[in-house]
């Protein structure tokens, strides 16, 4: 009989196949199961997911046939996408839409039964079948009819799920690059105020602006790695600010990282990006006197519990001399209020003070500030107060 007739919106149900980006795709195991198992438990030597395009059709699964599709004058399932619910031929050869089918009377092949359920979109668009075939006529029982169209149904949630993942994955892209536009126009603002201001007290605010702008962006570069929507790689994020901080670190200063392999909440992270970034900038102004030989800042973290983490920033430098007016500024400048706030705003304890060695501070986190911190003794936190 030739080609089916077109449906009156082809055109759209063409697109909305191809929204799918499914076509020519490789084989998967959740659609070959599928197929395998229909084929078994109808008793059917070939079973296929067959997707009707332009001028074609093409298996995105196949049970019982090395074919990969075939041209659409020879496709059955293009006259079962016309109607609603299974299109069923009893036997091939007397059934004017399949009769001079090359698939059924030629020598491609002898099908001599088919039944196909449309694959129906969330629009109303039928763009392919789960379909089985035999070579001898014969009808399919109600509960086997049922079968084939409820796991047509099951295939479409799959698309359904697959398309909206990768729509997912190009919003995400198209989002992570507007943010590091974003970002950038932001840090070039900053230095370019930074550039044209002569007071050190407005310069200093800016270079701790932008070192918060970093922070937020290599945080954000480490989300965007993450298939966790709130939580990052602390290890891998602190890393990052690292090697950040250690482009603009004074010659000779060599900064180091050790953290475990271990994701946090974002927000967690964000306040460890900053108070790796503030105590490097104060580090690199007080800490060492302009003598860098040898000079060293060290970030530590270490987990003490399920919910608990220990953030230690160690400088070996000897500080500032004391009483002087740089001694009062390390201890007062925007950059120890930024290091207290950063604490605060997850819920954490900060400490921090001169130590044999270096200056030194601590800071005690939680994991996840939405769940509960089991205070230990040895995390430091107080102890929480008993239940009545």
């Amino acid at each position: 009989m030739g080609l089916a007739r077109r449906s009156e919106d082809e055109q759209e149900r063409l697109a909305e196949l191809r929204s799918f980006r499914i076509l020519d795709t490789g084989r998967e195991p959740a659609f070959d199961e599928v197929v395998d198992l229909l084929a078994a438990q109808l008793d059917m030597p070939v079973a296929l997911i067959s997707l009707v395009d332009e001028d074609r059709q093409w298996f995105k699964a196949a049970h019982g046939l090395e074919l990969d599709g075939s041209p659409l004058e020879q496709s059955i399932c293009a006259h079962a996408i016309l109607q609603d619910g299974v299109l069923e031929i009893e036997d091939t050869l007397l059934d004017l839409r399949s009769a001079d089918n090359p698939l059924c009377c030629g020598l491609s092949g002898t099908m001599r039964y088919y039944a196909g359920a449309p694959l129906v979109t969330r629009s109303g668009h039928r763009i392919g079948t789960l379909c089985v075939l035999d070579h001898h006529p014969r009808k399919l029982a109600p509960l086997q009819r049922r079968l084939l169209e409820v796991m047509a149904g099951q295939v479409m949630r799959q698309l359904d799920l697959q398309r909206a993942l990768a729509n997912k994955e190009v919003l995400r892209e198209e989002i992570d690059h507007r943010v590091k536009n974003s970002l950038q126009t932001v840090a070039s603002t900053i230095r370019l105020y930074r550039g044209r201001s002569g007071n050190d007290e407005t310069r200093e605010a800016l270079d701790a602006i932008a070192r918060r702008v970093d922070s937020v962006s290599q945080l954000h570069a480490a989300l965007n790695q993450t298939s966790k929507m709130h939580f990052v790689r602390i290890d891998t994020y602190l890393g990052r600010v690292a090697t950040l901080l250690q482009r603009h670190a004074p010659e000779g200063v060599v900064l180091h990282v050790e953290a475990p392999d271990l994701e946090v909440e974002s927000r967690v992270a964000a306040s460890i990006g900053v108070m790796a970034s503030e105590f490097a900038a104060n580090a690199g102004k007080y800490a060492f006197r302009g003598q860098y030989a040898g000079a060293e800042v060290r970030f530590t973290l270490e987990r003490h519990g399920p919910n608990a983490l220990v953030f230690t920033c160690r400088d070996n430098g000897p500080g500032p001399e004391p009483g002087s007016r740089l001694d009062v500024l390390a201890s007062s400048a925007l950059g120890a209020r930024l290091l207290e706030a950063a604490a605060q705003q997850v819920g954490g304890l900060l400490t921090q003070g001169r130590e044999p060695g270096g200056f030194v501070l601590r800071a005690e986190l939680p994991v996840d500030p939405a769940e509960e911190v089991p205070f230990t003794s040895e995390s430091g936190f107080a102890a929480a107060p008993a239940a009545e």
